[in-house]
């Protein structure tokens, strides 16, 4: 059997060539060039022109729109975050840092939807199945319903489909995944295109729902081709620290369902465990009377999670002072402590700051601008916020606070974990009503809620 043709194509100009270059000798672009087989356009018998047949444009006022079947399972946040289950026929990208659990995830998911009846097929191209099943061992996996296969090889990925006819597949992972008709090596961008190209069409044709691992770069992308974050129907990342136990679970990108939610787990030695509640493990180990910490009701999709920002401010020894910021976006720190040096008066700029979020949590919403202006302030007065406080608001760059949404679910979520007060916009006050034990204090500028927050003020700031 003659052997498939390659060529290598510039993703900027198209320039073609034999060999792969570092550099396209068109556009001068480095590291453009990709390879793709040639001459893979299917040819039609006869040349005649194929029948519509059963797929047939529709009008889209009789399209069906009836809810997709979902497989749910016993891990509710992997549920919430996948938009209330598995879909058949989906694919799924799965990526995370090397170690974070990605294959631990997998491997007791299969074992879920094995003890439900669902015939799984989890097939590794980096261990063994002897390694596979001690893993399974560790995290007490019993399942007559759960196959597992040690292979690389895509067409002989698809003989063992045809004969175990699966409901779920697992691959962990398309980075260790080729395909024949390419010579180039594993986890090259042609054959990880090629290969999800393949499981994609398992996917739709036989209506196996198809999970992938991914590998991800320095820069905590996914590596390979960014078409293979398009091609697929769902990406979720799996993030933590390696030296805590909590993991989370996120979707960027979901075709059935909302990309704001997250999944919380604790990993342990029998595997990932469930966080229903994360607000109480985030404030768990809290300090007391300690100044710049604050406590805000965050929102993650539909989840209020209530969380502690924590701020050192301190006189910097350098002609720049630094600005160190973990779990919130650093931009956003410089422009909040801008504000508070020009509309309350602090003078920062001769101060170095540093930010946390306590329990390894990103926040990106603006709706945590106002704690986290209060912390700052609070640590560079060294003036100590209520342990019953939670602010929620968005700082303008004229100090105002801004109204934030959903503020009935973080006061709601606030006062079931024992708050007394929510310092909230003025303009969310009116239209609803605080749960009992619960006081709602409006503010309309920044220098109005330091005054609420901080008990004492003083009036000069050095």
């Amino acid at each position: 059997m003659a052997k498939t043709k390659t060529k290598f194509v510039c993703q900027e100009c198209t320039y073609e060539s034999r060999k792969w270059m570092g550099r396209c000798p068109s556009c001068q672009n480095w590291n453009t060039l990709v390879e793709e087989m040639e001459g893979n356009e299917p040819k039609r018998p006869g040349g005649t022109v194929r029948s519509v047949g059963s797929n047939r444009p529709q009008k889209i006022s009789d399209v069906n729109t009836q809810d997709e079947p979902r497989m749910t399972t016993k891990l509710s946040e992997l549920n919430r975050v996948l938009g209330g289950g598995i879909v058949p026929g989906s694919l799924v990208l799965v990526g995370g840092d090397p170690g974070i659990g990605k294959s631990t995830l997998l491997l007791q998911l299969s074992t879920l939807l094995a003890e439900d009846e669902k015939k799984v097929l989890y097939i590794s191209g980096e261990e063994s199945v002897k390694q596979t099943k001690m893993r399974a061992d560790r995290l007490k996996a019993k399942a007559d319903t759960l196959y597992v296969l040690t292979e690389t090889d895509t067409s002989l990925i698809d003989q063992a489909v045809d004969m175990v006819e699966p409901d779920v597949l697992i691959i962990d992972s398309v980075q260790t995944m080729q395909t024949p008709d390419i010579s180039s090596a594993p986890g090259s961008v042609a054959q990880v295109r090629e290969s999800t190209s393949v499981f994609m069409s398992m996917a739709k044709s036989r209506g196996i729902s198809v999970f992938v691992v991914g590998h991800v770069t320095k820069q905590g992308s996914i590596a390979g081709p960014k078409m293979l974050e398009h091609m697929v129907d769902a990406v979720l990342y799996f993030e933590g620290e390696r030296h805590h136990t909590f993991r989370i679970l996120r979707a960027v990108k979901n075709r059935f369902g909302s990309t704001n939610e997250i999944g919380i787990f604790d990993m342990n030695e029998e595997g990932l465990q469930e966080v229903l509640n994360p607000s109480e493990i985030f404030l768990e180990e809290r300090s007391e009377g300690v100044a710049g910490a604050t406590v805000v009701a965050s929102l993650e999709g539909t989840r209020p999670v209530l969380v502690e920002l924590q701020a050192l401010v301190a006189p910097t020894s350098y002609a720049n002072p630094r600005r160190t910021a973990t779990g919130v976006d650093h931009n956003r720190v410089s422009l909040l402590m801008a504000v508070l040096e020009k509309r309350v008066g602090m003078l920062l700029q001769n101060q170095d700051a540093y930010i946390n979020v306590a329990g390894g949590v990103k926040l990106d919403e603006p709706a945590v601008d106002l704690a986290l202006a209060t912390s700052i302030a609070s640590s560079f007065r060294n003036q100590v916020t209520r342990t019953t406080d939670v602010a929620i608001g968005e700082v303008g760059l004229t100090g105002e606070i801004r109204r934030v949404s959903r503020i009935q679910e973080r006061v709601k979520e606030s006062a079931k974990l024992g708050f007394e007060r929510c310092i909230i916009p003025e303009k969310n006050m009116g239209g609803w009503k605080a749960p009992d034990g619960m006081t709602c204090v409006g503010v309309g500028s920044l220098e109005e809620a330091l005054d609420v927050m901080l008990e004492k003020r003083t009036k000069t700031w050095e």
